[in-house]
């Protein structure tokens, strides 16, 4: 059997035991044990298994991981989600829809402080949902509300899918960061505006919620103010060069922590619920780093993407065309799995495409998280 055909095979095994439900970390891991092992030696895939799960989980730039889900969770915890919702809802709640604005508002503002689609949205959830219950929103329009608005938290920094974008690429976090700030901000307008125009067209879809007085508008900027000082701390402070990525994320981490002291708003179980959370996303997430490190050493030895390098170099069709393909292809195994099992998979198939056809890295990060976010609500 060729390498190519070895690469082949090992591709829908790998796909068949995804189907089987197995955690898709260890998927990765175990296709590409055994097929670096059926292509060079046992010996050596056993000592590349060791060295990359080693290297994975005491690698220091894998650090930002853990610390901005940390920031999430104890920004989740300390009640900064609901004092966002509270907020955009004094100002929106009167417009047709404006529950649903206010949660794209509130899920873009909480996107700032939290790296993850699913914190997002199951804090949203609990927040959003049964106020527009309370006033009849439709269901199908309130639950797509939060399921588009969550999928911010992997595009608005800080962003985990950019992280290990940045890491697996070796491009800037900082300036992955900078780059998804306008689009996430001219999505979050995109939904406001299918909002708008939904309510318009079917004004049965809601109720509009009491208007807010002044002051109650006022009295509610809390929240906003919170998460603004926490973003212009992490971001600002990277985007200037004052800190590392891993520092940002510590530092946005440590004043969460300490506005939510502050304000008295994070109990003792919350506080430990966050730190649960915390220590069960980042494994998940440095298994499925780990495993996809294996699979890809598997991959090289194959010669499939430098294959499909050259099959590309030679087609005589334009280069959007071979990224609308690329991005066909995010659709499609956007049915099949995880994001960031998908991000793991393929950057190092496409990633050597994309740079061979002269496209910017950083353009090709954020048009992959904005593919990947119709995966997120796609599986929402």
């Amino acid at each position: 059997m060729t390498p190519v055909t070895s690469g082949i095979v090992g591709f829908i095994i790998l796909i068949l035991l995804m189907f089987l439900r197995i955690p898709v970390g260890f998927v990765m891991a175990i296709v590409g044990f055994l097929g670096f092992a059926h292509l060079v030696s046992w010996d050596s895939s056993l000592h590349l298994m060791a060295r990359d799960f080693f290297s994975m989980f005491s690698s220091y730039n894998l650090t930002v991981i853990p610390l901005f889900v940390l920031m999430g969770q104890l920004a989740h915890h300390s009640g900064i989600s609901g004092r966002l919702f509270n907020a955009a809802n004094k100002f929106f709640g009167h417009l047709p829809g404006g529950l649903a604005i206010a949660t794209i508002g509130a899920c873009a503002g909480f996107s700032a402080i939290c790296g993850s689609t699913s914190a997002t949205a199951a804090t949203m959830a609990s927040v959003a949902l049964p106020e527009m219950k309370k006033y009849r929103y439709d269901p199908a329009l309130a639950t797509g509300v939060v399921a588009a608005g969550g999928s911010l938290g992997i595009l608005i920094p800080p962003s985990t899918i950019f992280i290990i974008y940045g890491i697996m690429t070796e491009q800037s976090v900082g300036k992955l960061f900078m780059a998804g700030v306008l689009p996430g901000i001219l999505l979050s307008l995109l939904f406001v505006v299918t909002i708008l125009i939904w309510t318009r067209l079917q004004p049965g879809l809601c109720e509009p919620a009491p208007r807010s007085t002044l002051k109650e508008k006022l009295a509610s900027l809390t929240g906003v103010i919170e998460t603004f000082l926490l973003f212009i701390l992490v971001m600002g402070g990277l985007f200037i060069g004052f800190f590392t990525p891993t520092e940002a994320a510590a530092i946005g981490a440590f004043g969460t922590l300490v506005i939510a002291l502050i304000g008295r708003n994070l109990p003792w179980k919350g506080f430990i619920q966050s730190l649960q959370e915390t220590t069960r996303i980042s494994c998940m997430i440095m298994v499925i780093v780990a495993g996809a490190t294996v699979f890809g050493h598997f991959l090289a030895v194959t010669t499939i993407p430098m294959e499909i390098g050259n099959w590309v170099s030679g087609l005589r069709v334009p280069p959007y065309a071979i990224i609308g393909m690329i991005i066909f292809v995010y659709l499609i195994m956007g049915c099949l799995m995880d994001s960031l099992a998908m991000i793991m998979l393929t950057i190092p198939i496409f990633y050597p495409v994309v740079t061979t056809l002269g496209y910017d890295p950083i353009l090709f990060g954020v048009i992959i998280v904005l593919v990947t976010e119709m995966e997120v609500i796609n599986h929402r």
